[in-house]
């Protein structure tokens, strides 16, 4: 018999299990069997599919045994089992890490741990909030070997080959002396009924009971095995929508996603016509944890005509909706398709493109509290979809969202554009990394004296890749106030007269700058700053900051516009300064002050601190 040491987290794990944390504990029958209806969903495909096992007489069963007097709960399907390599990979480790971010995210509050489970993919672990001890016999189908996996939730299992006649899986749970709730029968029903009524096989209770025999005196009591089935055993997708509650719907989401709390919303629609197909998808209240790795799980299932195809193909959906849970079944798609056709398929094609559509619909149409959490969730998934899905661009521009220099809530471009001005049809923002840095910048100064609303876009690694290629929204032009004149009151004729009378000032503040700067001008975009750096948006290298980004690369430096404010009283004071070394000291302070106030660090920062300190001594 081979022992072996549980990946370090996941030792934490079951010590954090073993030792009660969670209070919803029944989920890990929730748990166990939407694991045990995935593997007979997987082994349905193969008995319709593959030669080897198309003559087998088969028909997919869960089975959950209770045994009062051995105190243990079995759970069984005849499903497509696991070898021995797959029980030491996904009992003995968990893919990508996801106890780590389980760990991380704990909270502390039971009932929002318990929560927590699905969403990292360590289902089968939640057995240890009930077991004291787990045993795992497995068959793969199409193999002779059985094997065990057995564990008491500390630091070691071990892996031995038995024997098993039939593919699937067997797990026993011995449970702890106060878990005998779960030995119950009623309550084991109540909690199939409320967590896995739609699992699509029959869930069999098997348990002893007693009958009484005879009246009076006479009566005895006879113990008898009964057996019976507990769940609906109906496809839920497949049912009318008139035929279903809201709670349905609901519970189904529980047992697909994993997840213990309420979808914000879901869409259950049967096309029919050229094509038939039927959808059922949810977007849940909160982000999949792996929603922004490369390896992510996607939550769509495909089946064809109610047989199981694929749980992992990401081609489902467009990838920027690769949070959504629910249910692709097909009436056309051949049941024998292979991985490689389904990503041409002309029929998944249009499903794709259908489901799409009805998915943005359904998120446009969320109000009040449940938009506000779709934001908060998955407005940046939102932002990567304007960028790749061309055909669906102007539905997501009506649901992405963004802070804003006049209102306190996050605003949509169509509230923007209430408040516009309808003849100019302009939509300003401004794009950085640091949000109060944003809001604080000298370039937002002339728009708020004017009382201009400016979209603040503090994801600058999306928004500066994304925004840029927007364009125009119902005809309203987006304007990067960076790379704009701000609004003003003046004349070009006034401008130019302005520039003119500081015309010394400016080329001897650039003679001292040198090639640390493109151009030093006057500007009347500043009411109570000094100075300002912006980029010059003739320059060719200005429009490129999103292809360097794309490439994970840092933009190459280039030199900038400082614009100086000839009504701030340091500048009046600066163009008649006569001394040199001091007139240098400000000159570069008003260039390194400006950066800062845009979030960007002066070439030399000890020099920067020498001259504030050196001023600061002048004055004091």
């Amino acid at each position: 018999m081979a022992k072996h040491q549980f990946q370090t987290e996941i030792g934490q794990l079951l010590k954090l299990m073993t030792h009660s944390l969670y209070s919803n504990k029944e989920i890990f029958i929730r748990e166990l069997v939407s694991n045990a209806s995935d593997a007979i969903d997987k082994f349905n495909y193969l008995s319709l599919t593959d030669e080897k096992f198309k003559s087998e007489e088969w028909s997919g069963k869960i089975n959950i045994k209770l045994d009062k007097e051995d105190n243990s709960l079995t759970i069984a399907d005849n499903g497509i089992g696991m070898n021995e390599q797959d029980l030491m990979d996904h009992l003995g480790t968990i893919a990508k890490s996801g106890t780590k971010a389980f760990m991380e995210n704990l909270t502390g509050d039971a009932k929002k741990d318990s929560n927590l489970i699905g969403q990292f993919g360590v289902g089968f672990y939640s057995v240890f909030m009930v077991a004291e001890k787990v045993d795992v016999i497995s068959k793969k189908a199409g193999e002779e070997q059985a094997y065990m996996f057995s564990t008491d939730g500390t630091g070691e299992y071990e892996v031995k080959p038995v024997t098993k006649e039939e593919h699937g899986t067997v797990i026993y749970i011995k449970l702890k002396e106060d878990e005998k709730e779960f030995l119950d029968p009623w309550r084991v029903k109540e909690v199939v009924k409320k967590y896995s009524n739609h699992i699509a096989y029959p869930i069999m209770l098997n348990y002893e009971d007693i009958e009484y025999e005879g009246e009076g005196d006479d009566k005895t009591e006879k113990k008898v095995q009964k057996s019976e089935q507990i769940n609906e055993a109906t496809a839920l997708w497949t049912l009318p929508k008139s035929e279903l509650k809201k709670e349905d719907y609901i519970e189904f989401y529980k047992t697909i996603a994993h997840d213990s709390d309420e979808p914000l919303t879901y869409l259950h629609n049967k096309v029919e016509g050229a094509q038939e197909f039927t959808t059922l998808f949810y977007i849940p209240k909160t982000a999949p944890m792996d929603m922004y790795r490369a390896d992510y799980t996607p939550g769509v299932k495909l089946y064809v005509k109610r047989v199981f195809i694929t749980d992992d193909d990401k081609e489902l959906l467009p990838p920027y909706l690769r949070f959504v849970k629910g249910i692709i079944d097909s009436e056309d798609l051949p049941l024998n398709v292979s991985r490689e056709l389904l990503q041409e398929n002309k029929i998944l094609a249009n499903i794709k493109q259908n489901s799409t559509k009805k998915i943005l619909q359904a998120i446009k149409k969320l109000k009040g509290e449940d938009a506000d959490t779709f934001v908060t969730q998955y407005n940046r998934v939102m932002k990567e979809g304007i960028y790749i899905d061309h055909v669906n661009k102007d539905l997501l521009l009506d649901i992405v969202k963004y802070k804003s220099s006049t209102q306190e809530e996050l605003v949509s471009f169509e509230e923007y554009i209430s408040r516009g001005d309808s003849e100019k049809k302009e939509i300003y923002y401004i794009i950085g990394e640091d949000e109060k840095v944003l809001r604080n910048s000298p370039l937002l100064e002339a728009y708020k004296k004017a009382n201009i609303e400016v979209l603040i876009m503090d994801d600058q690694e999306v928004d500066s890749i994304v925004t840029p290629m927007i364009g125009q929204y119902k005809e309203w032009t987006l304007k990067d106030i960076t790379s704009i004149d701000a609004p003003d009151s003046k004349t070009e004729e006034e401008k130019e007269e302005i520039a003119k009378e500081f015309k010394s000032l400016t080329d001897k503040i650039k003679e001292v700058l040198g090639e640390e700067v493109k151009e030093v001008k006057t500007t009347s975009r500043l009411t109570d700053s000094p100075s300002c750096v912006l980029k010059d948006p003739s320059d060719p290298m200005a429009g490129m900051a999103a292809m360097f980004a794309q490439m994970g690369q840092e933009m190459p430096e280039t030199p900038l516009i400082l614009e100086i404010n000839p009504e701030h009283e340091m500048i009046k004071k600066l163009d008649n300064l006569k001394d040199k070394a001091l007139f240098e000291d400000l000159s570069w302070i008003l260039l390194d002050s400006a950066k800062l106030s845009e979030g960007l660090e002066p070439k030399d920062k000890g020099a920067f601190a020498q001259r504030i300190a050196k001023l600061a001594s002048k004055v004091i």
